[in-house]
């Protein structure tokens, strides 16, 4: 159950979101523009969008798109002056732990300076609200007990892991140190519509089985994660917008705390898609390196401040993921 404020809040509000043109960059985008918000999206490259979830839901001619580097303070320092941004979503990053490993200085200077980069543009204007940084699962680093609460410490291992931590930590140093209303969040892997980033487990899965092909699975299929479907999370990070005086702050898990190994769901969308002929490939002979082996969270801070919980359970977001990629995926 989401608890939200009046329809109108949104409406007429300047809004800036970094990575808008990825995945839950482009679905947030989205919902604000539907609810009447003025969005100005900060990409870094001109023409990626255009085979992107970006690109199908016309975002282009609906908001206002700067391209740029985050490393570049002088553009984001030039933006945030340029606008008065009610609300910002920082979603940009290097997210794909695979790079992060073979290519960590773009890793860092993307993640971490990108990010003190704009807190710092929003620092000098004094102008925003609302300030949402996306953090990550993964900032926890690997913990025995589990599922993983908000005031665990954060102890990373690895580049992407340790890049999304800093960024955590700074975000909540203004905070802290100069009162900006920051809230950090820390979800799931998520997944749904719109993603075609087939580096991600269940995207390729999807993709392979459309194909024909076997699905390959690069670990030894024992790793376990949670998956929150894109829906929700745009359902909070609205809510975590519009009730910021309760929010700043804090730092909001998000999940279902219900993990799931990679083998098993692997399994759970080959029967949703009728497909159990096709055997899963599972080529790993241990844990992979470079990544954590078993993680989820507890996301009850969520429900109690905000009355929040994911609606959308694995199966049916799956159902409804799968159902968009058979119409928009080009085999």
């Amino acid at each position: 159950m989401v608890r939200s404020l009046a329809p109108g809040f949104w409406k007429g509000r300047l809004v800036l979101i970094t990575g808008v043109t990825g995945f839950i960059g482009s679905s947030l985008a989205a919902r604000l523009n539907e609810r009447g918000a003025r969005v100005v999206g900060f990409a870094r490259y001109e023409g990626r969008e255009k085979k992107s979830n970006f690109h199908r839901l016309g975002l282009k001619k609906r908001i206002k798109l700067i391209y740029g580097e985050l490393e570049n303070y002088s553009l984001i320092r030039k933006t945030v002056n340029q606008y008065d941004f009610k609300v910002v979503y920082h979603l940009a990053a290097q997210a794909i732990v695979r790079k992060a490993n073979q290519d960590p200085l773009l890793t860092f200077k993307t993640n971490v300076e990108g990010t003190w980069n704009l807190l710092e543009s929003c620092r000098e204007k004094n102008g925003a609200q609302a300030i949402i940084i996306a953090s990550t699962d993964k900032s926890y680093g690997t913990h025995e007990k589990l599922p993983y609460r908000e005031d665990y410490p954060l102890q990373p291992d690895y580049p992407y892991d340790v890049s999304k931590a800093c960024a955590d930590m700074i975000a909540r140093s203004y905070y802290k140190t100069y009162g900006l209303p920051v809230v950090v969040t820390r979800f799931c892997n998520i997944y749904g519509p719109g993603d075609l980033n087939f580096s991600r487990i269940i995207p390729d899965t999807i993709r392979s089985i459309l194909q024909g092909k076997r699905p390959v699975i690069r670990s030894d299929g024992t790793p376990e994660r949670d998956y929150l479907y894109i829906d929700d999370v745009t359902d909070l990070y609205l809510l975590l917008a519009q009730r910021i005086q309760e929010t700043k702050g804090i730092i909001f898990n998000a999940g279902h705390n219900k993990p799931v190994d990679v083998l098993s769901l692997v399994k759970m969308i080959l029967r949703l898609a009728q497909r159990a002929d096709l055997k899963p490939d599972i080529r790993g002979k241990g844990k992979l390196r470079g990544e954590i082996d078993r993680q989820w969270l507890d996301g009850s801070k969520a429900k109690r401040i905000l009355g929040w919980a994911p609606n959308i359970g694995l199966e049916k977001g799956l159902r409804r993921t799968m159902d968009w990629y058979r119409e928009h995926l080009i085999i």
